[in-house]
């Protein structure tokens, strides 16, 4: 409304002065007011207001076009702040050349005895140190080209912002007042001479870094074109496994290296090879001490409570595992925990393998036999100098000679202890195979050397001691688990009994076949890694679990499962291991620490829940599972139970908290509403309980959590048993008592602790009232028991004349009448 009045009031004011300017020419010529006359008043007006149309309309362009160019001057002073902002942070000229030179000189370490100083042959083990090093390289060079092309990038998109920000087309709408025209021009004068030092800038910029990514570019293309080359070293080689790479030993060599130089050369590459890999798996490493310091705890932990409760053995005869609790942690951490990473240098596999060796010799020391001791030291010795051997990467005569005579030593160490070894003094049977098996590989490796066939006979040199180390670290690991398992079984008999629950009763003190299938198929693959095949026959395998799967929209791999059921393993695990350390039966010692304890359990069960939804959500962010599809899944089920699933879901979810929380386990004596018997099974959406009378009553989970559930074998299959006895008012109380304690305490299948109680209960009107409790040791002979000790308290109350009375009552007849006749 404000602009159509304006525009009436402009428009007015220029009919008036119209009409004073032809009235005033009307007094100066009598022509012209002829002339104006002739026109009629519409015609003056559509003329005027074509006029007013035209000039309004170049006015608003001419204003439109003014609010332009200040938007666009803004934004180029914007732009160009930026600009200067990101170019001041200057591009690490010095520290990329320098980090390209450090790869160059990382290359020729890596190519010494590959590319370089090539000898007769390549070897396995400088094929794969290289092999290491380059990809790790290649990674390097990658992660700089990649900061280079984000830089570039940057840097062209600011001139593409300036570039087209100068191309506004307002800017070329010029004013028409030459006043404002000159003022314009200078302003633009002035952007221009702002943007062209910052356009250069840029544009010296974006060469610098073309020219250290075309460096950087060939850098990649040389590794990457070596790395195809050392893999086509390793495929021949891998399909040559037999074939002869030098003359016999005993030939004049055809190619003569110093010694010196190839250990030189040998222990940079192994120790560059070692730092790439412990910098990329840093946080493993320190999951593995964060492991060791938890198991360590863990079982500090239990051999306290074995001490406290004087149950710890002298000899450790089953409880070696608790001898040395931070050694026992660190064998069973690096012996399992090593499988998490991924091909890893075999420098660090040794720095392991003689930590465990450590290890287990001092657990060892004092327990096993002398002769065996002696056994296991030599085999360590032999693994530790044919593990040196092995970290020299090139092929040499002197090495040939040295692994000939180790060889040949071992073999007849070997062959001795299988002939004239004491087995009976064997604490695990199965080392003998692996001796055996080390025998067979040295005799392999000693003709192998002999005909030139270096990279079988290294092989095979290595394998033999490897696998008998390895072996009996495996066969003790697995024997110290299942201790470690059963003592934590032993002492942890508070009401989270469940939580460690292992049938012991069937699986007794040894170790499950599980674990041996375990062990074996560990065992295999640290043997199989020393083979240049071995990584050929495992791609297959390796493709299989990482090759990606799609199931309807929702993309997996077999890897992302397991990975998601390892994390949730290790969270129930780990919320276990913090149950236990919250029991109060075992680590409190006195009223007010008991009552500390419970206190500390409590927030300790809050504790677990977090580690379990912790465990959960990383579970699943691992697998890569969308979150959105799980809410739709959520959704569908929520929208199914409002269907009427109420009940079906019930019982699902308390099969998934009797799984997970586990109040009852198959082979548990219960009681759920009267139905007494023993659980058979545990299903997912029932469960089946076989009752006394020999019948199976099927429960629902979700009854079965509902219901009064007792669980008698939570509190070790014991009850509580009571027998009321009366007795006559003249026999002897105390000697009762005495009666009834010696019965009770000769009764073997009464518990001992807590101890039998004789207590009075009240006087009757026939007899005194005692009442025996006393807890049987399994709940099964609760009946058989009460009725053998109903039996002998009969029978030693009739030898010492105490009188169990039947209820009577004395009538007294009162007459009168008689009495007063006498």
């Amino acid at each position: 409304m404000l602009f159509k009045k304006i525009s009436c009031f402009l428009l007015l004011s220029l009919f008036c002065l119209t009409n004073l300017y032809a009235q005033k020419k009307d007094t100066l010529s009598g022509s012209s007011i002829k002339d104006s006359l002739k026109l009629n008043f519409v015609a003056r007006m559509q003329a005027f207001a074509k006029q007013a149309s035209k000039k309004s309309t170049a006015e608003f362009e001419a204003d439109k076009a003014a609010i332009s160019q200040i938007k666009t001057f803004d934004e180029i002073r914007r732009t160009m702040q930026k600009a200067k902002i990101y170019l001041k942070g200057n591009l690490d000229t010095p520290g990329t050349k320098l980090e390209l030179k450090e790869i160059e000189d990382d290359f020729v370490v890596a190519g010494d005895g590959v590319f370089t100083n090539k000898g007769s042959a390549q070897t396995f083990r400088n094929l794969t140190a290289t092999s290491k090093i380059l990809s790790e390289l290649v990674n390097i060079a990658h992660a700089r080209k990649l900061k280079l092309d984000t830089r570039q990038q940057e840097l062209n998109n600011f001139r593409y912002q300036l570039d087209s920000l100068l191309s506004v087309p307002a800017l070329f709408k010029f004013p028409t007042d030459s006043t404002t025209l000159m003022k314009y021009l200078q302003k633009i004068r002035v952007v221009a001479y702002e943007t062209s030092p910052v356009d250069s800038s840029l544009k010296l910029a974006g060469n610098n870094i073309q020219s250290l990514l075309n460096q950087v570019n060939m850098t990649v293309f040389k590794l990457q074109s070596s790395l195809e080359e050392i893999e086509s070293y390793q495929k021949d080689m891998a399909g040559n496994t037999y074939k002869r790479e030098f003359d016999n030993i005993w030939a004049p060599p055809a190619y003569y290296r110093p010694f010196g130089e190839i250990l030189e050369f040998s222990a940079t590459k192994g120790l560059l090879t070692l730092s790439f890999y412990a910098k990329n798996n840093s946080g493993k490493l320190i999951i593995l001490v964060l492991l060791i310091l938890t198991s360590f705890v863990y079982l500090r932990s239990l051999r306290n409570i074995y001490i406290e409760a004087d149950l710890l053995k002298s000899d450790f005869e089953g409880q070696l595992v608790l001898r040395y609790p931070l050694l026992s942690a660190t064998l069973l951490v690096l012996s399992l925990f090593q499988f998490f990473f991924l091909s890893p240098p075999f420098i660090l596999n040794v720095i392991f393998w003689l930590v465990s060796c450590a290890c287990l010799t001092i657990i060892f020391n004092k327990y096993v036999n002398r002769y065996w001791m002696r056994v296991w030291l030599i085999m360590v010795l032999f693994f530790a100098v044919t593990a040196v051997a092995n970290l020299v990467l090139q092929a040499s005569r002197i090495e040939r000679w040295f692994m000939l005579i180790v060889s040949m030593i071992g073999f007849m160490v070997g062959l001795m202890t299988l002939i004239k070894g004491r087995r009976e003094k064997l604490r695990e049977k199965w080392i003998i195979w692996s001796i055996a098996f080390m025998v067979v590989l040295e005799f392999a490796a000693i003709i192998a050397n002999l005909f030139g066939r270096y990279n079988l006979a290294k092989t095979l040199f290595i394998s033999g001691f490897l696998n008998v180390v390895i072996a009996i670290l495996f066969l003790w690991t697995v024997r110290l688990i299942n201790e470690g398992l059963f003592l934590a079984f032993n002492v942890y008999s508070g009401q989270d009994r469940k939580l460690f629950y292992l049938n012991f009763e069937r699986v007794g003190k040894k170790a499950p076949p599980l674990f041996y299938v375990l062990l074996v198929v560990g065992w295999a693959v640290l043997f199989g890694r020393n083979f240049p095949a071995f990584e050929y026959l495992s791609e297959p395998l390796q493709n299989f679990f990482s090759q990606e799967r799609t199931l309807g929209g929702y993309t997996f791999s077999i890897y992302n499962l397991v990975l998601f059921l390892a994390i949730m393993l290790i969270s129930v695990i780990v919320s276990k291991v913090v149950s236990f350390f919250a029991s109060d039966g075992h680590l409190a010692s006195g009223k007010e620490n008991k009552q500390e304890r419970q206190g500390i359990g409590s927030w300790l069960l809050l504790v677990r829940i977090s580690i379990l939804c912790i465990g959960l959500f990383l579970a699943i962010a691992a697998a890569g599972i969308p979150v959105d599809r799980i809410t739709i899944v959520l959704g569908a089920l929520g929208v199914g139970i409002g269907f009427g699933l109420q009940t079906l879901v019930n019982n699902l979810v308390s099969g998934l908290i009797i799984a997970f929380e586990k109040p009852v386990n198959v082979g548990d004596i219960v009681d759920v509403d009267g139905q007494g018997g023993k659980m058979k099974s545990i299903g997912f959406r029932s469960s089946v309980i076989s009752n006394w009378d020999g019948a199976d009553v099927v429960m629902p989970n979700g009854d079965l959590l509902n219901a009064h559930l007792i669980n008698w074998s939570l509190g070790g299959n014991r009850k509580r048993v009571s027998i009321l006895i009366g007795i006559s008012y003249d026999s002897d109380l105390e000697k009762s008592r005495q009666l009834l304690t010696g019965i009770l305490g000769n009764e073997p299948r009464i518990s001992k602790n807590p101890a039998p109680v004789v207590q009075f209960e009240q006087l009757g009107s026939s007899s005194i009232e005692l009442k025996v409790y006393f807890w049987t040791k399994h709940i099964g002979e609760a009946n058989v028991t009460k009725s053998d000790l109903i039996v002998a308290i009969v029978d030693a109350f009739k030898e010492n004349g105490i009188a169990i009375p039947f209820p009577q009552q004395d009538v007294y007849l009162h007459h009168p009448d008689k009495k007063e006749s006498h």
